[in-house]
């Protein structure tokens, strides 16, 4: 897996973040989920963040690609940010 992914509902713009926990990775993989919606000229409204065993993970991934999530661009942090 790479360290992150994002994907987004098309038409909500809901997006969700995996990334890997790396207190985990190297034993038992984890991942963090995190659930927002970016906003223009602001920061993104976060709504909830999960912590999945990497399957669990990569099933939603796998999910959320089969209900017309589509993979996108880093959507908010240190990259994006002003």
């Amino acid at each position: 897996m790479a360290r992150e992914g994002w994907l987004q509902q098309p038409a909500s713009r809901q997006t969700k973040r995996f990334r890997r926990d790396p207190a985990s990775w190297s034993q038992d993989p984890w991942v963090f989920v995190d659930s927002g919606l970016p906003l223009p000229d602001q920061p993104p409204l976060l709504k909830t963040r999960q912590r999945l065993h990497h399957a669990a993970a990569k099933t939603l991934w796998r999910t959320l690609l089969q209900q017309g999530w589509r993979p996108v661009e880093q959507q908010w942090g240190e990259a994006v940010d002003p």
